[in-house]
């Protein structure tokens, strides 16, 4: 039986080296592109919930920020309300008396420290001693947003804004009255002075201002103070 001859040229050819390194590299080109989409997809991904994040630990410190200036309790043992520059102290009510409440910024970290409920005159003037010598480390203290650039209190007084280290208007004293016997501590309120009346103190303002530089970006927060009983 005769064969037929392939004819010439006709035989099946494979790839070359050449294109073999062409087809490669092409799709070396697609990988990278690929991957760098992928990439960007994930930094962007990141980024946004790190905004997120951001976001929520701001408003959880100015929620509580606002809640500490809402119950701010005038006890006329030691300062209701007071900034120094640097530390914003302010006493307020809580379960089982009053507390000492402390924000500061230290090291570009916004913190807040809280003294341990008391119903007594001498452990709440003891707590406000101890808020001026906070180093950041003591017991009670917290790190509640960091990335803080700058931390600036305005109070209204006098229908205006004012610095918070000016003087504000005196309260008149009291009228002088019997030592008062320990308060309870459901009533949250420390016990009265003895007679001799109380020493003159400043008014408290009507709304506090916040100014806070993080990372860059300007924050402003108004927050009215809460009725002062009588």
């Amino acid at each position: 039986m005769l064969r037929r001859r392939a004819a010439p040229g006709s035989a099946t050819r494979g790839f070359t080296l050449v294109e073999v390194l062409v087809a490669l590299f092409i799709m070396a080109v697609l990988a990278g592109l690929a991957w760098r989409g992928v990439d960007a997809l994930v930094r962007a991904r990141d980024g946004s919930q790190a905004v997120i994040e951001s976001t929520q630990r701001l408003n959880t410190v100015l929620t509580q920020w606002e809640q500490d200036l809402a119950a701010v309790h005038d006890s006329a043992s030691v300062p209701a309300l007071s900034f120094d520059g640097r530390t914003l102290r302010l006493t307020r009510t809580a379960d089982g008396g009053v507390r000492l409440v402390a924000w500061a910024l230290h090291e570009g970290t916004l913190q807040r420290w809280v003294s341990p409920a008391t119903t007594r005159v001498a452990a709440l003037q003891e707590s406000w001693l101890s808020s001026q010598q906070l180093q950041g480390g003591e017991p009670g203290q917290l790190k509640v947003l960091a990335g803080v650039d700058s931390y600036q209190v305005f109070f209204y007084r006098g229908n205006a804004w004012t610095n918070a280290q000016s003087t504000g208007d005196v309260v008149a004293p009291r009228q002088p009255r019997a030592p008062q016997p320990p308060a309870s501590a459901a009533s949250g309120v420390p016990p009265g002075p003895a007679v001799g009346g109380e020493p003159d103190r400043e008014e408290l303002p009507s709304a506090v201002r916040l100014v806070l530089g993080v990372e860059g970006k300007r924050l402003t927060r108004d927050i009215a103070l809460g009725p002062q009983m009588p």
